[in-house]
């Protein structure tokens, strides 16, 4: 039976907001609502399926099990109709210039070997493609699609999650063999690290040791411009390196890079999501 009492793609698209910001005060921003009103439309949609979807607290909320795949489903239907609307409004004939803008790796990685395939299946498409590590302003850069890697900043910007990656603390066989591998988190202060000459908002490298999660990291004595830069650094036996894998997976199974520590990675994981203004959405 139709549910014409129900819109069910604006509660998954508030539900979903929800998660990629952290709360619901930012999702409310976002829609311009109240964050009691996100939150009791949230709770409505529990209440519908019959089930917990998020669980509260006054530090940070977290996913239920329902709540993941509900999640990760709601994902995918969003961007099926998001799809649908562009290929109706275009005449699913895409045209027009876009901007792209990724940080270096995942730009190397994933962006550039696709850029072949997606010009040819769309012809009228032109493209700006630019990678920098830096956190650009997508207005005044111009800028239509950013990539971006890590914790998002509450901003007006849309996002769409794209993946997420295991982060790993690496090192070459050739620093391991001159400085031994660290036993212990504590062994870090007497290592070297690969830092970053930007503001990173992770203070330091997560360990768990025990029941609780540490933060430390080795003191820099190199830092780098970007992801590829400090995977040199790394392959050139500089110090320990934390990267994604998606990165140094191919490093680590040529063995050209050893992960360390890993025994006490607690799940280090950083999200990966395109970012765009809400005109881009309907240009």
């Amino acid at each position: 039976m139709p549910r014409l009492d129900t819109n069910r793609a604006a509660e998954m698209e508030v539900f979903v907001r929800v998660v990629d910001l952290g709360g619901f005060t930012a999702a409310a921003r976002e829609f311009r609502l109240t964050p009691s009103g996100v939150s009791k439309l949230v709770s409505r949609l529990e209440a519908r399926l019959s089930t917990r979807l998020i669980n509260r607290s006054t530090r940070k909320l977290q996913l239920t099990p329902e709540g993941q795949g509900f999640y990760d489903r709601a994902l995918r239907v969003l961007s099926d109709m998001d799809e649908a609307e562009r290929e109706a409004a275009a005449g699913a004939t895409p045209c027009g210039h876009l901007r792209v803008n990724s940080n270096i790796p995942f730009g190397m990685r994933h962006v550039m070997p696709i850029v072949p395939l997606f010009l040819e299946k769309h012809p009228d498409v032109t493209l700006d493609i630019v990678l920098t590590d830096a956190v650009i302003d997508l207005m005044q850069e111009r800028a239509d699609i950013a990539i971006r890697v890590g914790p998002l900043r509450d901003s007006s910007l849309m996002a769409r999650k794209l993946g997420t990656s295991r982060m790993a603390v690496v090192a070459s066989p050739e620093y391991l063999a001159k400085h031994g591998a660290p036993n212990t988190p504590d062994d870090l202060a007497r290592h070297r690290g690969i830092g970053w000459t930007f503001f990173r908002t992770i203070g330091g490298w997560p360990f768990r040791t025990g029941e609780t999660t540490v933060a430390v990291s080795p003191p820099p004595t190199a830092r780098a411009s970007d992801g590829e830069v400090a995977r040199l650094l790394a392959l050139g036996g500089v110090g320990l390196a934390r990267l994604a894998l998606f990165h140094v997976g191919p490093d680590i199974e040529a063995g050209r890079l050893v992960p360390v520590l890993d025994a006490m990675n607690p799940g280090d994981r950083e999200d990966i999501h395109a970012v765009y203004t809400a005109s881009a959405q309907t240009t």
